[in-house]
């Protein structure tokens, strides 16, 4: 489950202090995954967004913490999240340490891969400045 995303070349952040060292740069537009094992995660929010990484507007960083694997540093970004509640799977879209774009559970449940993808294209194209 972790390595659907790391073979795609997202980060993995897997401690508290891997979560403040990323999360606090600045200047760099900022995707974190917070991937979980239930089935919205395996059927559509990983394929949507391994789809959305096939864009070639896309965040400087991608980044995952894994829920229920790696708690302290998914506590950790959560709190960087805020006023989003905690919600496994999620997806945030930072800079400067601002959340632009949030994906909350809700709204990864009652999609599919497709339009999560779509989701996330949209939101690359609007806040993302570089071309891969």
């Amino acid at each position: 489950m972790r390595e659907e995303l790391t073979r795609l070349g997202v980060r993995e952040l897997r401690t508290v202090a891997d979560v403040d060292v990323l999360l606090t740069e600045k200047s760099k537009t900022i995707m974190v995954v917070v991937n979980s094992m239930c089935g919205c995660a395996a059927g559509k929010a990983r394929p949507g967004i391994a789809q959305a990484l096939q864009h070639p507007v896309k965040p400087d960083v991608v980044a995952t913490v894994f829920a229920g694997g790696d708690i302290e540093a998914t506590d950790r970004a959560r709190s960087y999240f805020t006023p989003n509640p905690p919600s496994s799977p999620s997806i945030a879209i930072m800079r400067d340490g601002q959340v632009l774009h949030f994906v909350h559970r809700h709204q990864i449940e009652n999609q599919n891969a497709e339009a999560i993808a779509r989701n996330l294209t949209e939101a690359f194209d609007r806040l993302c400045g570089t071309t891969a």
